[in-house]
């Protein structure tokens, strides 16, 4: 009876050991991570459904990312400036497709951008869910910078949830 307990004991020490280190390396997984780079951006009007409208506007999108994100960017963005330059709002999704990290996929965007008097508010979210192929399980929030010459950057912050 004492050897059985004794191999019950260190079987369960061994599990608890196996058990630990696969969620190490899960956790480990799923650190937030930042990408940081450059990218273009390609922006056209598009017609909208309600043309007698001016106050909001309608464009597609193209992006190519370069740096720690590699891929390219599509999507839609809705427009309203207001009646003081440099003042208005944007809403917008993307799909990213690419490689991020040596992992490859895609995953959505979903934009809201206020700015006023030239000073901006950005909140650039990965949507719930969306990422797919070797990024499933992504998660984060993007930064836009518009440097004084015109030239965007991106500092993203993201983690990847082992599925």
């Amino acid at each position: 009876m004492r050897k059985r307990a004794g191999r019950t004991v260190v079987i369960g020490a061994v599990m608890l050991a196996a058990a630990l280190s696969i969620g190490a390396r899960e956790k480990k997984g799923s650190e937030k991570m930042v990408a940081k780079g450059p990218f273009d951006v390609n922006i056209a009007p598009i017609e909208t459904a309600h043309k007698d409208v001016k106050e909001i506007a309608r464009y597609s999108a193209e992006k190519m990312y370069h740096g720690d994100l590699e891929g390219t960017g599509v999507g839609e963005m809705l427009a309203s400036s207001g009646t003081v330059k440099g003042s208005g709002t944007y809403v917008a999704m993307e799909l990213v497709s690419g490689t991020l990290a040596d992992k490859k996929g895609t995953f959505v965007l979903g934009h809201i951008g206020t700015m006023q008097g030239g000073a901006q508010n950005l909140s650039i979210n990965v949507v719930p869910d969306s990422g797919t192929g070797e990024l499933a399980g992504i998660s984060g929030k993007m930064n836009i910078i518009i440097a004084p010459d015109g030239k965007h950057s991106y500092e993203f912050e993201y983690k990847i949830e082992k599925q």
